[in-house]
């Protein structure tokens, strides 16, 4: 199997990588990306990859983390600091450009004082959005997008980038359960990315229904949304969980989910860079 979506690169995993990386193997998840969400993030995944077979590394700014700059606007330069996650893009487990995109959500918890979701801070996260957009297609990489509550703004941008769409690969990260944004990923060839929620969240299970499996991919988005009942942190070791729930509620063989979902994940993060 293939986790196409867990931050091995963060704090949960600091003392134990090693262990959480042959769990997971014993498991039988051989594969794994590794998203960025700063370029410090960006990096330390990158150098996890480097270190480990069958591990990759995504790179980029989260929208969330545009708030550091909407902060500071007067003292940075958005193009240079794409140019610093474009540097990461030497290594060759750097397959794709993300976790990028979207965010309308209004985080409680978060480490940047006065946080507010207002109109300017949207702009400024656009900005960032197009310009990794053409950074993925510069170099061909995959592109991993993150909406949250932004299907609006998300689906505007896109269609004005659709030429640039149909040259990398593309995926919706935790895909929100909404016909709208299904509808275009299958007019635009764009995977969906399932994770752990789908084990209690019920609009997500009705959601993965409709999804064609051509297009459907697994990730754990650990160390967070963990599947029901297990302890956090959630583990790329879970994705047999998901997978296996998944096969319940679409009545498939489990080994048939599990062979489908890892070849659409090779074609979307390994075969396009060879």
């Amino acid at each position: 199997m293939f986790d196409t979506h867990c931050h091995l690169n963060f704090a949960a995993f600091n003392y134990n990588l090693d262990e959480v990386i042959q769990n997971a193997k014993a498991a039988g998840v051989t594969r794994i990306l590794i998203p960025g969400t700063d370029y410090e993030t960006s990096k330390k995944a990158t150098e996890i990859a480097e270190k480990n077979e069958g591990v990759y590394s995504a790179v980029g700014i989260h929208p969330h983390h545009v708030m550091e700059f909407n902060v500071k606007r007067e003292t940075y330069n958005v193009k240079e600091e794409i140019k610093k996650v474009e540097t990461l893009l030497q290594s060759k487990k750097a397959v794709a450009i993300g976790e990028v995109g979207i965010d309308r959500h209004y985080y409680r918890k978060t480490k940047y004082l006065d946080y507010q979701v207002n109109e300017e801070f949207i702009e400024l996260q656009k900005t960032f959005f197009i310009e990794q957009i053409k950074l993925a297609g510069i170099y061909k990489k995959t592109l991993i997008i993150h909406n949250r509550e932004a299907k609006k703004d998300l689906l505007e941008l896109l269609t004005v980038s659709y030429q640039l769409l149909t040259t990398i690969p593309v995926v919706f990260h935790c895909c929100e359960p909404d016909q709208d944004l299904l509808d275009f990923a299958i007019q635009n060839n764009i995977f969906i990315g399932v994770d752990g929620d789908i084990t209690y969240n019920e609009k997500k299970q009705e959601f993965v229904k409709k999804i064609p499996l051509k297009l459907l991919v697994l990730e754990t988005d650990s160390p967070f949304l963990k599947p029901q009942g297990m302890k956090f942190p959630n583990e790329p070791k879970n994705l047999s969980i998901i997978s296996q729930y998944i096969a319940n509620l679409l009545n498939k063989d489990p080994e048939e989910i599990k062979k489908i979902t890892t070849e659409n994940a090779e074609k979307l993060f390994v075969q396009h860079q060879e």
